[in-house]
């Protein structure tokens, strides 16, 4: 696990990327630049740039977040999330501990071998071409 400091996350991440990376924000729906992305190429951390998603994971879900029905094996954690009156299952990356979103099973997308999908911010990701 990453050992950088919340205060050295403040100097090296926007002031958004902070409030959903470090104090599990949401970015607005709609917002983000990947929520319409559909090049190929892996989706990073943007905190640490590790590799979390392939963009043959991706699909368009139509929920204003990018949605991926999987990640690149080992990428993430997984917690009960109790916020807001709600039970969810938070996705984090595993290196750095960066706050990407939530997991939700049972919505009856045709693309998603499990029928989850994986709602992450932008924010919280970059993307390299392959």
């Amino acid at each position: 696990m990453n050992n950088t400091s919340e205060d050295e996350w403040r100097v090296k991440l926007s002031p958004l990327q902070f409030k959903v990376l470090r104090e599990k924000g949401t970015e607005r729906a709609f917002t983000g630049e990947y929520d319409k992305h559909f090049d190929s190429g892996v989706y990073t951390c943007a905190g640490c740039d590790a590799p979390l998603y392939t963009s043959q994971q991706k699909f368009k879900s139509g929920c204003g977040w990018p949605a991926f029905f999987d990640a690149i094996p080992g990428a993430l954690t997984r917690h009960e999330d109790n916020s807001h009156g709600m039970t969810r299952v938070e996705i984090c990356c595993k290196n750095c501990g960066g706050h990407l979103g939530h997991v939700f099973k049972g919505e009856g997308y045709k693309h998603t071998p499990d029928d989850e999908r994986h709602c992450v911010n932008s924010i919280s990701l970059k993307f390299r071409n392959e």
